[in-house]
């Protein structure tokens, strides 16, 4: 499988503390690929230099055989990288159809001319957002919640909603941060059933970050393990998480000797 995201030698710095060293890895198309370690190991870091949130001090990010490094965000989007936050970023005071409409309407055609003139070029392609809205909506099972306000809805809808909302902007590849933090088991479960869905359906790659080992080693084919901003294990997730250098930074030297 060849690579659609590729991070070469690329290391961070925060004034004097080096967050990411030198690190690299390659995402294969079509996968599920997981991005695990400790806290504070340079996990979303190495997200938000991905997703043009920093620029990295050194190194090159390639997607799709090209250089993204020092793009902005909206740029980043635009090439087709979409991504999930820990904490979430939702629209609050819209609803749950407007929340993706937002989203849907960065890769819209229509101009200034012919929205404010609503031309018929305007409104067909408005009626496709919605129903292309409504389609995701229908996916996450949130067709109940379509016109409600976002703040009312249960954390692990929005969690959905929020994986809905990146989908909308027809990502080829998708950034997922801790998607199962706050979730109960049962939710949990579901969730690992409806990323699995949406790659098949959506022909998308998934990369993502997570601490729930179950959740890495039932829905990823590949994991990479990072700490202190360095590679410490790459593999098949039930190989990973055997690793004596995995188990040492998640419970510790001593832990791991008894």
């Amino acid at each position: 499988m060849s690579a659609l995201l590729s991070v070469q030698n690329m290391s961070h710095y925060f004034g004097g503390l080096k967050a990411v060293s030198e690190f690299s890895f390659d995402v294969p198309e079509g996968v599920i690929y997981g991005l695990i370690g400790p806290n504070g190991s340079g996990k979303t870091t190495c997200f938000n230099l991905i997703t043009g949130i920093y620029t990295p001090t050194q190194g090159k990010i390639l997607f799709k055989g090209e250089e993204i490094q020092g793009n902005k965000p909206f740029r980043i989007v635009h090439k087709g990288i979409a991504r999930t936050f820990q904490n979430l970023r939702i629209f609050n005071n819209l609803s749950v159809i407007d929340n993706i409409r937002v989203a849907r309407h960065f890769t819209t055609r229509s101009g200034v001319f012919s929205t404010l003139l609503r031309l018929p070029s305007f409104k067909q392609e408005e009626e496709k957002v919605r129903e292309e809205a409504m389609n995701l909506i229908q996916l996450m099972n949130l067709h109940s919640r379509a016109t409600e306000m976002a703040k009312n809805l249960p954390y692990g809808e929005l969690r959905r909603l929020e994986i809905a909302r990146a989908l909308a902007t027809k990502p080829k590849l998708i950034l997922l941060d801790e998607p199962a933090a706050g979730m109960n088991p049962k939710e949990t479960e579901d969730l690992m059933r409806l990323i699995q869905r949406v790659r098949d359906e959506f022909k998308v790659t998934i990369f993502l970050i997570e601490h729930h080992m179950k959740f890495v080693t039932g829905i990823c084919e590949k994991v990479k393990v990072i700490d202190f901003g360095t590679t410490i294990a790459e593999g098949r997730p039930e190989d990973v998480v055997k690793d004596p250098k995995v188990l040492e930074a998640y419970l510790g030297r001593k832990a791991v000797v008894c």
